[in-house]
């Protein structure tokens, strides 16, 4: 299975001179959570999550409008190709830690999304000596290493 199989492939996406607020509201109309971030160039530039902004926000003494989604966007990109195999894109999200990457063409433009919620919707079950092509089991193992906390918890007695 390819990534373009499971991929969305109109994605939602903004500039490094969005702001905030117009990125979360390009987030609310989506219904997602991370858009990839396209330069001037037609290229991707970075990648911003709802989480990104929330921190911006909760860290600075600004407005949404008066910060841009290049000050807070992440610039080191883990992307994948749409003709490449899924489960190299699930590698990809494991080893860096993310539920999202934007699909990208070999000239560097942004052709669409594939996220675990993506992944999830096209996983089988293994049947009676039938071995899926994407299996439910491996999706759960990729997102369990993907959600592993990384920071201590703290106990309470």
């Amino acid at each position: 299975m390819k990534v373009k199989d499971v991929m969305m492939g109109t994605p939602y996406y903004c500039q490094p001179e969005t702001n905030l607020g117009s990125a979360t509201e390009l987030m609310w109309n989506a219904n997602c959570g991370f858009l990839p971030v396209v330069g001037s160039d037609g290229k991707v530039a970075g990648v911003i999550t709802d989480r990104d902004i929330c921190m911006a926000l909760g860290t600075r003494e600004k407005l949404a409008g008066e910060i841009t989604v290049g000050e807070v966007m992440v610039r080191q990109v883990i992307s994948c190709r749409p003709e490449e195999d899924i489960h190299r894109a699930l590698e990809a999200m494991k080893d860096g830690r993310v539920r999202r990457l934007p699909v990208i063409s070999a000239n560097g433009t942004l052709v669409g999304v594939v996220s675990m919620d993506d992944v999830v919707l096209h996983a089988e079950s293994a049947g009676f000596g039938r071995r899926p092509e994407l299996s439910s089991e491996e999706v759960v193992h990729i997102f369990q290493a993907i959600a592993q906390r990384q920071v201590p918890q703290a106990v309470h007695s």
